[in-house]
């Protein structure tokens, strides 16, 4: 007896195993057909097969989710009306079943976005309200606000905001912490490519650096997500407007001063919210900087103080709090930004020769900083006719001024047009071929006086 029910379990286990086999034969000959379909774009034909193995086997392999979003798209694209409506509804179903079968590939807060980007895009075929998407995109970024990180979903969600707290939907203080949030994940990600970007900034900057296809990729790929960022950035502000002005700010937190004066949060986020809006001559901006210095003392609260010093016209001591900023700061970006701004600060005073030193330093920390190589040209073309002795050697200041434009092109690939342009502009007021042949200075090195201090090369004929 025990024979015979151990010859019928292997029977049963053979017969299992065969089926087993039969059926991963059939998943794998399905996912073929509709691989190769979708890698030639053939996405009508690759519908079908793909539809049956993801209706079959949805976890067997993560090409149902990577080839079915892009059939899906195509499907959106091709279709109107209900039935366009039901594919849009697939592919936020499709989003999250990836999460349930490959969640390891699927990271929370990117595909939760698209999700809502999504139907953002197709609210008025799909019939959603702005709170509903508004909840939609806050639970994403909320769930995983590391990979929430599409600069238009950013947008769209701050974008909602506005429009929940226009509607009257939405308070003051949720509008201003929304802006917060958004304004500091858009910073992050604009100091995480810079970084990223930095490693393949040469330290001579005269010439074009070669790199490899891979690396020419990435750089290719941060300069296009810098580019996004920053564009980003400024829709953010535009969106929010006058919303954020200081008739607006100064009373909300005089309101809630009280209540977080110990929250250096609280205190770091209104420090820059009154900075940003030029709110700071009134009084509540000096109280809540020095509230945040005796609380936490930092880069931050230096920098501020030397904004108040400098408000008083003393300039000595407000220099002497950016400089302890400066030192203070240990995040390389951030001590950029410092210094950057200390230099703009002596350029305004007309003090270029301190002004470039900070722009250097500022460099130093951000070699993409190309802003500073255009700010350091500007200066050499507005000192041109004071820093030679005759008007050779005064419009040779133009050739160095378009050499430093052109290091901003190179280090900073959204200011390469512009880099271009300047550096021809300051070409056309040098010496021109024919006053070189005519002055017999082809290939002189000419001694550049005055602040400027530098050498430059008379182009050889």
């Amino acid at each position: 007896m025990k024979t015979k029910i151990t010859l019928l379990l292997m029977c049963f286990i053979g017969f299992n195993v065969v089926l087993a086999q039969e059926g991963q034969e059939e998943n794998l000959a399905t996912l073929s057909i509709f691989d190769q379909y979708a890698k030639a774009k053939n996405y009508e034909a690759a519908f079908s097969p793909w539809m049956e193995l993801r209706e079959r086997n949805p976890k067997f392999n993560r090409a149902i989710y990577t080839h079915g979003e892009k059939i899906l798209k195509y499907k959106i694209d091709k279709t109107s009306g209900s039935e366009q409506i039901a594919f849009i509804k697939d592919l936020v179903k499709l989003w999250e079943q990836r999460q349930l079968y490959f969640a390891s590939k699927t990271p929370k807060g990117q595909y939760m976005a698209k999700a809502c980007q999504l139907q953002y895009d197709f609210r008025k075929e799909l019939n959603m309200t702005d709170s509903f998407l508004f909840d939609c995109f806050d639970t994403a970024y909320k769930a995983d606000t590391a990979t929430f990180t599409n600069p238009k979903s950013l947008y769209t969600y701050f974008s909602l905001m506005v429009d929940l707290y226009d509607a009257g939907k939405k308070p003051a203080q949720a509008l201003f912490n929304k802006y917060d949030d958004i304004s500091e994940k858009i910073e992050s990600e604009i100091k995480n490519y810079t970084q990223r970007l930095n490693k393949f900034i040469p330290i001579d900057k005269e010439e074009e650096v070669q790199l490899s296809r891979k690396d020419a990729a990435r750089v290719k790929s941060y300069n296009s997500y810098l580019a996004a960022y920053n564009k980003i950035a400024g829709s953010v502000d535009s969106k929010l407007g006058e919303r954020a002005n200081c008739e607006n700010l100064i009373p909300l937190y005089n309101r809630d001063f009280e209540e977080f004066k110990n929250d250096g949060v609280w205190l770091q986020r209104a420090m820059n919210g009154m900075y940003a809006k030029d709110c700071t001559d009134d009084p509540l901006f000096v109280k809540i900087v020095e509230q945040k210095n005796v609380l936490e003392p930092n880069a931050s609260t230096a920098y501020y103080l030397g904004i108040l010093k400098e408000k008083d016209g003393n300039w000595s001591e407000a220099l002497s709090f950016f400089n302890q900023a400066v030192d203070l700061e240990t995040d390389s970006f951030d001590k950029a930004k410092i210094l950057n701004s200390i230099a703009g600060k002596f350029r305004k005073k007309g003090s270029y020769g301190q002004a470039r030193s900070y722009y250097r330093k500022a460099l130093a920390q951000n070699p993409s900083l190309g802003s500073a190589h255009i700010a350091i040209a500007q200066m050499y073309a507005k000192s041109a006719k004071n820093c030679g002795t005759d008007n050779f050697t005064k419009r040779a200041v133009y050739w160095l001024a378009a050499q430093e434009a052109r290091k901003a092109g190179r280090v900073d690939a959204n200011l390469k047009k512009a880099a271009a342009s300047t550096a021809a502009n300051y070409m056309a007021k040098a010496p021109s071929k024919s006053e070189i042949f005519t002055s017999g200075r082809s290939g002189e090195i000419i001694k550049v006086r005055c602040w400027i201090g530098a050498n430059v090369r008379v182009p050889a004929l």
